[in-house]
């Protein structure tokens, strides 16, 4: 399995996604196609010992910036890292990609040379979020900041294909976060994507607040793109800030440091649990060819896990089981 990554998107890099990719490459059994400055790439797989073993590079010179605006960005850097990978997979260079990138230029970019699924109205960003019971899945991430109804269906099908294939739940539930329960609730945005999700064949529970999505009410919590980063923000804010409030309640005296010994082991589970890097990166659910979207302060095991998550939606093939489904609503649409 050939697995395309942007070498030069994200915080760290070109180090950390040369290293992830050298990681995945003796662990995971893939090869990586490395998009980026291929003298300096090189370079720096020597300086730093870095086995090029399963690696192919290909030389994109350019280097698309954080800030620049995604779609008229696409002409002006279209030998970037960015631009070049997505391109690769297009032609069928690859089996995935992965990139640390600007999350925008991303979307548009995958939109646009890799398309869509046909029928499918958006792409939505996704992400699954530990929670205190089990992961679910939050998607829109803030890939649609606008929505309309037909598109929060799709996004709770495709949430839930992702979850049975790759996490492997059996029949997940979705719900979609409103302000309340009861069908009254929301906007018109919310009222009319309820009555479709309603009648749709994946196992919809209905309304669910924010609160309850991390106490594991469902597998899938559907949003628009606006409301599905903010939900996604404030709870890593919130696990950031608890973190950093137990840390500084043990320090306090020396019974309290003589207390953390003894619950160190529940401390270091609640960390690891929260860990990003363990996660990988975001699926880009809805484009023809699994792209997947790594955080862009991505470390060499984030990156590394990132690949991972493209080598498992390829082997479990996602998309294909997506396009099913799809046809089956539009034909329970029909009746």
């Amino acid at each position: 399995m050939k697995i395309i990554i942007d070498i030069y998107g994200g915080d760290n890099a070109p180090l950390a996604p040369l290293k992830g990719a050298e990681m995945a490459v003796k662990e995971l059994g893939v090869e990586i196609i490395a998009v980026g400055n291929e003298t300096e790439m090189r370079e720096i797989c020597e300086k730093e010992n870095i086995s090029t073993k399963g690696f192919t590079f290909v030389d994109a010179p350019l280097v698309m910036p954080v800030c620049a605006e995604p779609t008229s960005s696409l002409k002006e850097y279209k030998e970037s890292s960015l631009v070049k990978g997505l391109e690769l997979l297009s032609m069928g260079e690859g089996d995935a990609y992965v990139g640390a990138g600007s999350t925008g230029a991303i979307v548009v970019a995958a939109t646009l040379i890799v398309k869509r699924i046909k029928g499918i109205k958006r792409a939505a960003l996704a992400s699954v979020v530990p929670g205190f019971k089990n992961d679910y899945m939050l998607l829109d991430l803030g890939a649609n900041v606008e929505c309309r109804p037909e598109m929060l269906n799709q996004f709770g099908m495709m949430g839930s294909v992702y979850m049975q294939s790759v996490v492997g739940i059996e029949n997940p539930t979705v719900g979609l976060i409103n302000i309340g329960v009861e069908d009254s609730k929301g906007t018109e945005l919310q009222k009319e994507a309820l009555a479709l999700m309603k009648n749709a064949s994946y196992n919809f529970i209905g309304n669910v607040e924010v609160r309850d999505v991390p106490k594991g009410i469902c597998d899938v919590a559907v949003a628009d793109g606006w409301t599905g980063n903010i939900v996604l923000k404030t709870i890593e804010g919130v696990g950031k800030g608890f973190g950093k409030m137990i840390k500084k309640m043990f320090k306090k005296n020396i019974l309290s440091k003589l207390a953390y010994i003894l619950v160190k082991g529940g401390v270091d589970e609640f960390k690891s649990k929260m860990d990003s890097t363990k996660r990988g990166g975001a699926p880009l659910l809805g484009i023809a060819k699994p792209v997947i979207k790594a955080h862009g302060n991505s470390n060499p095991v984030a990156f590394k896990n990132a690949i991972n998550q493209a080598k498992i939606f390829v082997e479990t093939d996602v998309n294909g089981t997506i396009s099913t489904a799809l046809a089956k609503m539009k034909e329970e649409a029909a009746e």
